[in-house]
């Protein structure tokens, strides 16, 4: 698996996000340095690309899979491409505050640590669907981790389209996420045309 070692402050200035949107509460003092060349419209489209894959930590090749099943659904591909990533098991935890971050979110899964509709999944890029029932696994709800997590999440925002209780650390998911309830800034109308040249 490859991994990104730059500094997630770092490419957040160089693409134009707040940290926030990752679940990081720090800030930088940097202003972002004034370019006088232009950028673009290929600049601009790669950077929304780059954005939408450092958001929700994918690398190429899977991002590319996933805009050529968005392309083969109903609909329209950039919003398909929107939710079929907002509905990552890994980010579905992440919104729902059992993780800090989405790495972290990552990492949880990847430890065996959730059970959908009672079965456990350890694969970050499973695909939930509406009625699932996400939960942390009974002998991991006691650990001081999960304590630091939801003192950390409280107060964050959980999506309209997800139901969560999070003293029992269960989640369900209610629907699947239109585009209107998918607060990530990115311009995936970009992605499409770039994809599509």
């Amino acid at each position: 698996m490859a991994v990104n070692r730059t500094p997630v402050l770092k490419r957040c200035r160089a693409l134009g996000l707040e940290p926030t949107v990752l679940g990081y509460d720090k800030k930088s003092n940097r202003q972002p340095r004034q370019t006088r060349h232009k950028v673009s419209e290929y600049g601009m489209q790669l950077r929304e690309k780059q954005k939408a894959k450092f958001i929700y930590g994918v690398t190429e090749k899977p991002f590319r899979n996933y805009y050529e099943k968005a392309d083969r659904m109903p609909g329209m591909t950039g919003p398909n491409l929107m939710i079929l990533l907002e509905t990552r098991l890994d980010n579905v935890i992440f919104r729902l505050g059992f993780a800090r971050t989405r790495k972290e979110a990552r990492q949880i899964v990847d430890h065996k640590h959730i059970t959908v509709n009672g079965k456990c999944v350890n694969i970050p890029s499973y695909l939930v669907k509406a009625g699932d029932v996400i939960e942390v696994k009974e002998k991991c709800k006691e650990s001081q981790r999960y304590k630091d997590v939801a003192e950390a999440t409280h107060g964050r925002l959980i999506p309209e389209w997800l139901d969560c209780d999070a003293e029992a650390l269960k989640g369900t998911v209610k629907e699947l996420p239109t585009r209107e309830m998918i607060d990530v800034p990115v311009d995936e109308v970009q992605i499409v045309e770039l994809y599509s040249k």
